[in-house]
């Protein structure tokens, strides 16, 4: 087996969210298997098992101890990891779990949104020779200095598959989802979005940064920087998916390939002397209340106040609501919004955000503030209007 093919899979949740998914995911890896390829699937939490625990956590505590958390959260993995390889076990194929501890994903000490540092995949290397699949739990490792368990934020079982598939040299890297590849924009908000059979790792980046939930936007940034063949499908699709790669031949500069949008962005204001100096007492105060650094949009100084645009997962956001209740220099600025990001192939084209804001206008929708960069814009509109920005900023999908 030593010289027969790596395929990492990774498997999200809703793949596995019942014992007979279980199985079935099971038969397919014992058929991989049996095809003479070296197997490694990465395992989510079974359907909503994660938000499950986090309401539950809650329930105990109104702020959860942030090591206590993660240390509950993983628990969703081990879950899933134990059944498959015991439904592989079933179907006569010799296999073996492990956590991210035990496969060697070393990290940060970073509580909930941890980076992995280095793979050591010492035991998945022995177990893969010795001619077992080899199942892990995603989404978490341990921090080498303090030997905390710690995890990824969410997507993180995503980060793991890539980590695994490039410390092990895979062939390729294959994200099963329950969606066909990525698409044009949520299938769930426009029912009739294109499915893109190939897209640049640029893009996919800018995507999942402005909230396309195929992938997390960090194990698209791993990916590229390690050169792993990275492939996203639906389990059980008869499609071929979505290919990346590092350059798409023949592709319009300009052409839109995507809109997307983050559900929820919160606005923070802080007293400051300048623009650093609102800075550190931010970070002063994530530490204060253990909570890991968001996702940052924008940020900007006028007079005495630092106004920071932040997103993350509903828990965290939440959690830091709370937290600036008691805080006497940092405040919430004002209500939440959404975002709606059109994603282009090479360079965005001058008159594209014009365009944007005059489709939105048409359709009763006024942004207050926009973001460009060289593969997107993004436009910040009320929370009731981002459903309706998606399906109205989808036909300059159509007309590019």
């Amino acid at each position: 087996m030593r010289n027969h093919p790596i395929i990492v899979q990774k498997y999200g949740g809703v793949c596995l969210e019942t014992p007979a998914k279980i199985r079935a995911v099971a038969r397919s890896l014992a058929d991989l298997h049996g095809r003479g390829h070296r197997v490694v699937a990465i395992v989510s939490a079974m359907g909503t098992t994660t938000d499950q625990l986090i309401r539950m956590a809650y329930q105990v505590s109104p702020a959860p101890n942030r090591r206590e958390l993660d240390m509950l959260l993983t628990t969703g993995e081990r879950i899933s990891m134990s059944l498959m390889s015991m439904a592989l076990s079933d179907l006569g194929v010799s296999a073996i779990s492990f956590t991210g501890s035990q496969a060697g994903v070393m990290t940060d000490g970073s509580h909930s949104s941890a980076r992995i540092l280095d793979v050591r995949p010492i035991r998945v290397r022995e177990e893969l020779d010795r001619g077992r699949v080899v199942v892990l739990a995603g989404f978490q490792g341990v921090d080498p200095a303090t030997r905390e368990i710690t995890t990824l934020g969410r997507g993180g079982s995503d980060t793991t598959a890539v980590a695994m598939a490039a410390a092990l040299k895979a062939e390729c890297c294959e994200i099963i989802k329950e969606v066909d590849g990525i698409c044009s924009a949520d299938p769930r908000i426009v029912p009739d979005a294109k499915a893109l059979r190939r897209v640049d790792f640029a893009s996919l980046s800018e995507m999942c940064f402005w909230g396309a939930k195929i992938l997390h936007f960090r194990s698209v940034e791993l990916a590229q920087s390690q050169d792993v063949p990275l492939v996203l499908k639906r389990w059980g699709g008869v499609g071929h998916g979505t290919e990346v790669m590092k350059e798409v031949a023949g592709m319009e500069n300009g052409k839109v390939l995507a809109v997307n949008s983050m559900v929820r962005i919160e606005h923070v204001e802080i007293d400051s002397k300048d623009l650093n100096h609102g800075f550190e007492k931010f970070a002063q105060h994530l530490k204060q209340n253990s909570l890991s650094w968001p996702q940052l949009l924008a940020s900007g100084f006028t007079a005495g106040k630092t106004s920071m645009t932040v997103a993350s997962d509903s828990e965290w956001l939440d959690a830091l609501l709370r937290t600036l209740e008691r805080s006497e220099d940092l405040r919430k600025q004002r209500e939440a919004s959404s975002s709606v990001s059109l994603t282009c192939f090479g360079a965005v084209s001058s008159e594209l955000p014009f365009r944007a804001l005059q489709v939105l206008e048409h359709h009763g929708i006024v942004p207050d503030k926009y973001v460009l960069s060289p593969h997107s814009i993004s436009l910040f509109v009320p929370l009731e209007s981002r459903e309706d920005s998606v399906k109205a900023l989808h036909s300059l999908v159509q007309q590019t």
